[in-house]
């Protein structure tokens, strides 16, 4: 039995076959890295942000689609896609620029859109615009915030330029359109525990999120964290530590939200640190033996929802 609702399964119930998700790279940055809202990006981010797997932003949309439809093709025997305008904020640009890019995605196969953004960046006035492309295009619409820490403070140690606030205000913008919403965590930043966990998901459920992408934290070569983490100014807590975390938030998670990952990855060359020199795969088994072992399903502590504290006379 799946312990967890991954997205592979989410994404077959929903268009009846395997859908693969296609980067697309556009030329564009953050406001937390030009000045807008604060200088030099968040502390854990590099120059190329999280799509080293994309094509160059040179080429148009159209063309990375195509290129890497035709690989998947061939590869895997795929017939859907998901247009996925994933690197640093895709709504941090003109909204006719904005519109022009949607449009050039909307080609055959495509059945949905996915754009990746940040929730200072998230305007009734780019939605109406992916709510007209949905009606015309007749594609699926899904949003994915970067929030990577519930915490205030540990927000500002990053250098996210924002707070929860701007996230709350942003996943309900998008849910007035009923699009389905993502969110990207990191549950083993140094400054956030297992309570800072636990009470991330309890507000991710609370919230209605729909998908949930969760990264284990890597530390790049050239960045302000990893030149902190040169300088001993904190330590990365143990892999156990971060199953444990793990475990803890899939069970305190509504089940019907949809767990795109468990764990971050990165280039190995650019790296000081990723996944405690381990193979990915082998901490996602330790992560499914802890739930195997301990007996737990996803959803499992999710009762603190409507009204928790009355539920005994109803």
């Amino acid at each position: 039995m799946e312990r967890y609702n991954k997205y592979s399964s989410y994404l077959k119930d929903l268009y009846g076959e395997k859908v693969y998700k296609i980067p697309v790279n556009l030329p564009l940055t953050c406001p937390n890295r030009d000045g807008e809202v604060a200088h030099g990006g968040c502390t854990f981010c590099g120059e190329v942000a999280t799509g080293f797997e994309a094509l160059d932003n040179d080429l148009s949309v159209r063309t990375q689609l195509e290129t890497n439809i035709e690989k998947m093709t061939k590869r895997y025997k795929a017939k859907k896609y998901i247009a996925y305008f994933q690197n640093f904020t895709n709504t941090y640009l003109p909204l006719n620029e904005f519109k022009t890019y949607l449009e050039e995605a909307c080609i055959e196969d495509v059945v949905e859109i996915c754009i990746s953004s940040r929730p200072d960046c998230i305007n009734d006035a780019y939605l109406e615009i992916l709510k007209d492309i949905e009606s015309r295009f007749s594609v699926n619409i899904s949003v994915e915030l970067g929030l990577q820490s519930m915490d205030h403070k540990t927000l500002s140690q990053i250098n996210r330029g924002h707070s929860l606030a701007e996230f709350i205000d942003a996943v309900m913008r998008i849910k007035k359109y009923g699009f389905k919403v993502g969110v990207h965590l990191i549950l083993n930043l140094p400054w956030d525990d297992l309570e800072d966990t636990i009470e991330t998901a309890k507000v991710m459920s609370a919230l209605d999120i729909d998908l949930i992408k969760i990264h284990s934290l890597y530390i790049l070569k050239n960045t302000k964290m990893g030149d902190d983490y040169l300088n001993n100014a904190f330590t990365v807590e143990s892999v156990d530590s971060y199953v444990d975390k793990v475990v803890s938030f899939i069970s305190y998670t509504q089940s019907k939200v949809a767990f795109q990952r468990l764990l971050g990855r990165a280039p190995k060359e650019e790296t000081l640190f990723c996944n405690w020199n381990m193979s990915w795969w082998k901490i996602q088994d330790m992560i499914e033996m802890k739930l195997e072992n301990s007996n737990i399903v996803q959803g499992d502590h999710c009762d603190y929802l409507n009204g928790k504290a009355v539920k005994k006379f109803i």
